[in-house]
């Protein structure tokens, strides 16, 4: 799957290897990371081992969920209890009182990357008869009789590039198969999901054919993609994504980013196709609309018959006009609400006119948001051009911390950025949105054509 993940209400748990005529067992996932933290870790350990090693069970069995593991493999659960391949579950096994209460806590908590979506495979082993690349459980045990803390603990394995989701929602999950074939006049969030997997998977598989245009509607580029796969992994080259297909193509992604490995090329946010989440109408307010105003401003600039509305966040009659303004260009009914229909149209024009005309980030006027959130981890001219105008901004802003215009988003952009956004009372979330980017601009502008800053002065921006 591609997009952000969820906690399960339940897990299948394979009693048994992988290939073994054993029973499956369907639990309730916090109960199941229970059963897990009982059967791999002592409950005399220090709270902080306890929470490092629970952690690190939650986050590898979301992965082995999220890349649907075994099931794109086509069997019929989720996990196995064989510690050859997974963890320890024991079925009907007593639970240790103080390790169910940290379940409690934290059983929606899981391990990523920074910048990536899916769980870390967050490997483990116990670190005596057994060592790997992963936590050592009984090594996490020596961190925490030093002081470590859980996440110190993990980092030290893992990586300094490593963080916690808090508090991910919970929500019972189906396997990804939408149930009915999906060809030729398909159309949905399924079509742009394939679109986005083929595409990274022709990277390792040049054979297979780009589709340019990830807009979930299966039309001749995605049928050509999907024959081309279906050729070189041995299915029946119909062009239509039944079952067989559909994992054939989720097993593969899953191996080429290695996603189900610790050294995952990760799934980012701007891997994930635009799409749609609500309709958006008149008196909203919020992200939603600010990023709609944006892609509005942005076609405006390339197309007269449309008004570019202020990107204040608030969905008025500006707004409303431009957007009636861009359904009468473009052959759709004129409403005013921005439902998918207009949203798939005005990213797919947004999408081409920066991919025509992409941002020139040598010239000295102002330019446009580049699409995707600048965060860490990121890189390119988009990156260093907001380095560059931080570091101008911080010559008249005392407040404010210069970067060097490496094109690298790393911490010292973080903390460019967050001192920017402190100095203008706005959150500081340490990364660039369309908001941010366009507040960023206005201000090196302003700088540059002589104005200064006004003390305290706020110009009225939300964070995005």
């Amino acid at each position: 799957m591609i997009g952000r993940p969820f906690i399960p209400s339940t897990i299948t748990v394979h009693l048994g290897a992988p290939d073994s005529d054993a029973e499956n067992v369907t639990v309730n996932f916090a109960d199941y990371i229970r059963n897990v933290a009982s059967s791999e870790i002592y409950p005399t350990w220090p709270d902080t081992a306890i929470r490092a090693n629970i952690y690190a069970q939650i986050s590898y069995a979301l992965n082995r969920i999220y890349t649907e593991w075994y099931r794109s493999r086509g069997y019929n659960f989720d996990i196995t209890n064989s510690t050859a391949f997974d963890q320890s579950f024991v079925k009907n096994r007593d639970i240790f009182e103080n390790v169910s209460r940290i379940v409690d806590e934290i059983f929606n908590d899981y391990i990523k990357r920074q910048g990536n979506l899916e769980p870390l495979f967050a490997a483990f082993c116990d670190g005596r008869e057994v060592v790997c690349d992963g936590l050592s459980q009984w090594g996490s045990v020596d961190l925490a009789n030093q002081g470590y803390t859980p996440y110190e603990i993990l980092t030290y394995y893992y990586g300094d590039d490593i963080e916690l989701v808090r508090d991910a929602p919970i929500q019972n999950i189906a396997e990804s198969y939408p149930g009915t074939p999906l060809s030729v006049g398909s159309s949905g969030q399924e079509v742009r999901t394939i679109q986005a997997q083929l595409n990274r998977i022709s990277k390792d598989y040049p054979s297979i054919p780009k589709i340019s245009v990830v807009d979930g509607v299966f039309g001749v580029e995605t049928q050509n993609a999907v024959r081309a796969f279906q050729e070189i992994f041995n299915l029946a080259v119909d062009g239509i994504i039944g079952k067989a297909t559909w994992y054939k193509i989720k097993y593969i992604y899953v191996a080429v980013a290695n996603l189900a490995e610790l050294n995952s090329e990760g799934i980012r946010l701007a891997d994930i196709p635009k799409q749609f989440l609500e309709d958006i109408r008149l008196g909203d307010s919020g992200n939603p609309v600010r990023v709609l105003q944006y892609y509005l401003a942005l076609v405006a600039a390339y197309n007269n018959a449309i008004p570019a509305p202020a990107i204040d966040g608030i969905f008025g009659e500006g707004t409303l006009a431009a957007v009636n303004a861009f359904q009468a260009e473009y052959g759709l009914e004129q409403t005013g609400l921005v439902n998918e229909t207009t949203w798939n149209k005005l990213t797919e024009v947004y999408l081409g006119i920066l991919e025509s005309n992409p941002p020139d980030f040598q010239t000295n006027e102002p330019i446009p948001y580049p699409g995707t959130p600048l965060r860490l981890g990121s890189s390119g001219d988009a990156v260093r051009v907001i380095q560059e105008r931080l570091s101008y901004i911080a010559e008249f802003f005392d407040n404010v911390t210069p970067v060097e215009p490496t094109g690298y988003f790393g911490e010292q952009t973080v903390n460019a950025v967050n001192s920017f956004l402190a100095d203008m009372d706005l959150p500081q979330k340490g990364f660039v949105g369309p908001g941010a980017w366009k507040l960023i601009e206005d201000t090196y502008f302003n700088l540059v054509d002589g104005n200064k800053k006004t003390e305290g002065q706020n110009p009225g921006y939300t964070l995005s």
